[in-house]
């Protein structure tokens, strides 16, 4: 049997100009991301307490909701879901398709801007794209809510990789993924890369003296690096 539509509600339209310029400017920076409740209750709130809304009716939160739905309805941007991303079997990206729970994981996320990963303070909000593909808009350790970024869940997020311990240079092979520590003039971040020679040392008092060519996966480019250096993905 098909599954029932929701019954459709007219629209609130007492909202005065003023108001909706400033709910089409929220429609615009918020760009199809998840509304909560408690979001529609403090702009219906500020709404209520401005001059402009003296000798009129108080607003509803549910009348703010409505035709902010009904806008996302209209506009051309990503299908939102109103559905939770995460339930207790997993993070549901696709027809079946599973990712652990991120609850009981700590993430890294790769950010579009230079291609580097970083980790995850928390996930803000989830959407599906018109292609099936999910993407959540994450904030970054250490950065504020002007660096938050949307990113695919398949691509660009993954549990946080873990740095070797000296012990573990024995096991590295040359074409090993890693993640490295890259050290620059302004800024030290991490990139994907893959090891492209090892040349084994005596271990000392130090760790691991053992020198290792890695090639950065987003530009190419290769540096000698010690283990230090790196990290692994996460062993099941």
């Amino acid at each position: 049997m098909d599954r029932l539509r929701p019954r459709s509600r007219s629209v609130f339209s007492g909202f005065t100009n003023s108001e909706i310029e400033k709910m089409e400017k929220v429609l615009r920076e918020t760009k199809g991301q998840t509304l909560t409740q408690d979001f529609y209750q403090k702009l219906t709130k500020s709404f209520n307490y401005s001059s402009g809304r003296a000798g009129k009716p108080l607003l509803k939160w549910t009348e703010m909701e409505s035709w902010f739905q009904t806008r996302l309805q209209e506009s051309p941007q990503p299908q939102v879901l109103e559905n939770e991303l995460v339930s207790p079997q997993g993070l549901q990206c696709k027809h079946g398709e599973i990712v652990r729970d991120p609850s009981e994981l700590e993430f890294e996320a790769r950010s579009s801007k230079d291609e580097a990963w970083y980790d995850v303070e928390t996930f803000l909000a989830h959407r599906f794209l018109s292609t099936g593909e999910a993407e959540v808009k994450v904030r970054f350790v250490g950065f504020g809510a002007e660096e938050d970024e949307w990113v695919n869940i398949k691509s660009s997020v993954r549990e946080r990789s873990v740095p070797f311990e000296n012990s573990e240079c024995s096991g590295l092979k040359t074409g090993d993924p890693v993640l490295c520590f890259m050290e620059r003039r302004d800024q030290a971040i991490y990139y994907d890369a893959h090891i492209l020679e090892i040349q084994r040392r005596m271990h000392d008092i130090r760790g691991c003296r053992c020198h290792i060519l890695i090639r950065y996966d987003h530009d190419n480019t290769e540096e000698r690096v010690r283990l230090r250096r790196l990290c692994h993905r996460p062993r099941s």
